[in-house]
């Protein structure tokens, strides 16, 4: 739901894109409500997941799932994006299996419960997200401490500048999180 632009209908989007978000709705119960908000455009809904599972679901990464979504929710915090700090902050939860990491990570990631080697790739992805043009020799050196090589880093930073675009787009057009996100990886699923 937005309360800027009105979301798309299903039964008004062409097949591919009702394909998908059936799969979606199959999968976690119910329709995340940036599916029918991209789905306005059809053109820029394919774009943007195709850009977005090309990174998120990438295979050969030393990322790990929880690893990319703790950066989508760091990122969204410092962006202050309601939308992507609920919505991915359960994904988050799901994947670490931790119920606290979410909110500790979007309230201050630095003194979350978290490994060293995930405050680095948020140290770093916080850097690309503020000032990616200060990133310097010495921030990859500090990846590399941490078993991050290259392709790593490009991977962070992916995530990062991705999600400051679903950022800007879920908080301008007023977004709101499915009340569903709010306790998933919370309680058990039923």
């Amino acid at each position: 739901m937005s309360t800027r632009f009105p979301q798309a209908e299903l039964t008004e989007v062409p097949e591919d894109i009702a394909t998908k978000i059936l799969e979606i709705q199959e999968k976690s119960g119910f329709v995340p409500n940036v599916f029918l908000m991209f789905a306005r455009r059809p053109a820029e809904f394919r774009a943007f997941f195709a850009y977005h599972d090309a990174i998120m679901l990438k295979e050969d990464s030393a990322l790990t799932k929880g690893d990319r979504e703790m950066i989508v929710t760091t990122i969204s915090a410092a962006n202050k994006c309601t939308y992507c700090v609920v919505a991915h902050g359960a994904i988050l939860r799901i994947f670490e299996k931790k119920p606290l990491v979410a909110d500790q990570v979007a309230v201050n990631y630095r003194t979350a419960e978290i490994s060293d080697r995930q405050r680095a790739m948020l140290d770093f992805a916080t850097k690309v997200n503020s000032g990616s043009h200060e990133i310097a020799d010495v921030d990859f050196d500090a990846l590399r401490e941490h078993g991050f090589g290259d392709e790593d880093a490009w991977d962070i930073a992916a995530i990062t500048a991705f999600f400051g675009l679903s950022n800007r787009m879920a908080s301008f057009s007023g977004m709101l999180p499915n009340p569903e996100f709010y306790l998933m990886g919370r309680i058990p699923r039923s």
